[in-house]
């Protein structure tokens, strides 16, 4: 079910195409809504950045550009981009709209997962930044957040180009990240490459595996710091029995030295796929242990008197970088404006400064090296210190406080009249009590809860909240899962509690959003399957036919057809060409050239006789010889060559009287001719030919009787 947030922005037109439906989430760079792009009539994610991130031009060029960089991509494992712009103060990204939930939402329901299933969502990840790296592209800010997977199962990896765009543009020397994901060589201010999206990988899959990140901290200096100086650990210390290959490729991933990681995206991919092939079926559904108490695991992995390397003894609290950025429908991951100063090697490459792992004052302080009561010299100061300095503050305040109050009245005034005054100042404190609390106990200022209002018809709702002492108002939304005039949600939600003056906004379905579907006959196959994804159809069933027209691969008809409404996701069954039908080349070796004819024509073939004939001692004057091609297939229309034979070849005899029986003989078989002898007394006596039966020029191959004496 589509959720729904009160904003300024929804309903409104941006850069007069992309009209905003609903609020999706609020992080600490931008703000995602569910728009329609009223060109294309589609849905379509529309990330708007805060205002504080788009005052500088160049940014905004640098935005551009990246933008482009990434639309540029086009992989089924990644959200596409499809515009980039600004209106005004506003300047926005167009996405791929997504609908479904995130790695985030997986983990946070099933904890650490099964090495299977944890594989199998982790491949299209790699696959997907597989191909952003070989297009030169690097994510920069991998997590469970920006891993979105469709209600339909699709898996993409989203968010390429801002992170680079905002860590090229800010003039403090920050970066752009999510501290629990941070490669060491972006903690430190170094250039980032493919394999820095492999170190995040690492670390996703670990959480993955295991339920919890490899390092945390009260502060995101002490994540940021165990990543450069510590290694991460092997998920068997928290999920024993894990294969050791799993182990492996953690660790490979995660290297502090990015020179003994993957090279990119695509190495990876290839072990990944190694290792799903090569473990067994026990290995690959090993249930990790149930989750235990975090200082309980955290010691459990330590052993006895000490901690992993790698990972602190206990795990106090979910990472403190879920502070920044509020998500709608759950706590999640932000992306972290980490500041790195002038010299991060100082802060991070040794021991942490004093103070530095410190309580800060409040959740949106807890940026990397960012300390609220910092030292004049720029070194933090203690916790009790700045503890101290707070209280001194509050006492300041409360002695101003006092100094402006007068301690008496300058007019002493009448006795009496000061009396009546109190008395007509309490009666007034009495009824305004008495009516406040009627107001807030039992009339309109009085708590309620929401009802639960969905898949509800509009008057059964509006008589539920009235009962319980609402008004309400309505819209009209589409959705694709609630049937027209049954109730989608309200605002605010279902249990929640308000007071009962606030109106309850209920949206209504008008049923799925229906879109007409694109022209796919004439196209390849790889091209409807890319303009039904660009639709936001589904591929449905492919048959294939013979076409004498059409080459192969050649959609023929389509179903439904085009412009037929349909909703979002919708199965086209497509009817796809394999080509002419092959037709099987007949033999008519043989045969009259008349006949042998008619027999190609007749198979739907082109007969085609040789121009020259040739001598055959075997078929007759008249017949096919031979023909090409002989045996195989051929399409409608295919050419066979005939070639006719002139009969056997006359050729003169040799005369062989008197001539000795071997060498008569041999004479005889030169010039082509078979030889039979016979012997005029029963056996030769003088080995001389008396007799020929045959002179003259006789057809080659011909028999040749010889008497011999």
């Amino acid at each position: 079910m589509q959720e729904y947030t009160s904003d300024a922005l929804v309903g409104t037109l941006v850069d007069n195409r992309y009209l905003i439906r609903s609020k999706l989430a609020r992080g600490g760079m931008s703000t995602v809504y569910l728009a329609t792009d009223r060109r294309l009539e589609r849905d379509v994610a529309l990330k708007v950045l805060h205002p504080h991130m788009t005052g500088d031009p160049q940014f905004l060029d640098r935005l551009g550009r990246e933008a482009k960089a990434a639309a540029r991509l086009s992989h089924p494992h990644v959200v596409g981009v499809l515009d980039q712009g600004d209106d005004g103060p506003l300047a926005y990204l167009v996405m791929e709209y997504i609908k479904g939930h995130t790695l985030r939402d997986v983990i946070k329901e099933k904890g650490a997962l099964t090495p299977r299933l944890a594989l199998a969502l982790i491949d299209p990840i790699v696959e997907g930044l597989g191909a952003a790296h070989a297009a030169g592209l690097i994510h920069r800010d991998v997590k469970p957040e920006n891993v979105l997977i469709a209600d339909d199962g699709r898996i993409k990896i989203g968010d390429f180009g801002l992170a680079r765009a905002i860590t090229t543009t800010t003039s403090t020397g920050a970066l752009i990240g999510t501290v629990a994901y941070l490669s060491p060589e972006l903690v430190l201010g170094q250039q980032a490459d493919a394999r820095s999206d492999i170190y995040s990988l690492g670390i996703m899959l670990y959480e993955m595996i295991t339920g919890r990140q490899p390092f945390d901290g009260e502060v995101p200096i002490q994540v940021a710091y165990q990543h450069v100086n510590s290694t991460v650990g092997p998920p068997s210390a928290l999920v024993p029995g894990l294969a050791e290959e799993l182990d492996e490729l953690v660790q490979w991933c995660t290297a502090n030295d990015p020179d003994k990681r993957p090279v990119d995206g695509n190495a990876l991919l290839f072990e990944l796929r190694h290792i799903r092939t090569n473990l067994s079926d026990a290995e690959l559904d090993l249930r990790p242990p149930a989750a235990l108490p975090a200082a309980a695991t955290g010691a459990a992995a330590a052993g006895p008197g000490g901690s992993t390397p790698g990972r602190p003894a206990t795990q106090p609290r979910a990472a403190a970088a879920e502070a920044h950025t509020e998500f709608l429908g759950g706590v999640q991951q932000p992306t972290e404006v980490i500041s790195r100063g002038s010299n991060p090697t100082t802060v991070l490459a040794g021991r942490p400064r004093p103070g530095a792992y410190g309580p800060l004052a409040a959740p949106e302080e807890q940026e990397l090296g960012a300390y609220p009561e910092d030292a004049p010299d720029g070194r933090p100061e203690p916790a009790s210190k700045r503890a101290q300095r707070k209280q001194d503050r509050e006492e300041e305040k409360a002695r101003q406080r006092a100094a402006a109050t007068p301690s008496r009245s300058l007019r002493a005034g009448n006795p009496r009249r000061r009396g009546l005054a109190w008395i007509l100042v309490l009666v007034l404190v009495a009824l305004l009590a008495a009516g406040a609390g009627w107001f807030f106990g039992m009339g309109p200022g009085s708590p309620g809860t929401i009802p639960q209002l969905a898949n509800k018809t509009v008057a059964e709702a509006q008589q539920l909240l009235h009962t319980a002492g609402f008004e309400s108002t309505t819209r009209d939304v589409f959705d694709d899962d609630v049937s027209p005039g049954l109730v989608v949600g309200s605002e605010p939600q279902a249990g929640q509690v308000v007071r009962k003056f606030q109106s309850v906004s209920l949206a209504v379905s008008k049923g799925p959003e229906l879109f007409p579907l694109p022209q796919l006959t004439g196209m390849s196959l790889d091209a409807a399957k890319t303009a039904l994804n660009g639709a936001g159809m589904a591929l449905g069933p492919v048959t294939e036919t013979y076409d004498e027209d059409a080459k192969a691969g050649t959609v023929l008809a389509q179903k439904p057809g085009k412009g037929t409404p349909a909703k979002h996701g919708t199965p086209v069954g497509l009817t796809v060409s394999k080509g002419p039908r092959p037709i099987p080349v007949p033999d008519v070796r043989g045969k009259e050239q008349d006949a042998a004819v008619a027999a190609v024509e007749a198979a739907g073939l082109k007969a085609v006789v040789a121009p020259e004939a040739v001598f055959d001692r075997e078929v007759p004057k008249g017949a096919v010889v031979g023909q090409d091609p002989a045996t195989g297939n051929l399409t409608r229309g295919g050419t066979v060559t005939l070639t006719i034979s002139k009969g056997p070849k006359f050729v003169p005899v040799p005369d062989v009287f008197r001539k000795p029986e071997e060498e008569a003989v041999q004479a005889l078989k030169d010039a082509g001719f078979e030889v039979k002898v016979n012997y005029a007394f029963g056996s030769s006596v003088l080995g001389l030919v008396a007799g020929q039966d045959k002179t003259g020029r006789q057809p080659e191959g011909s028999l040749v009787t010889i008497t011999v004496t």
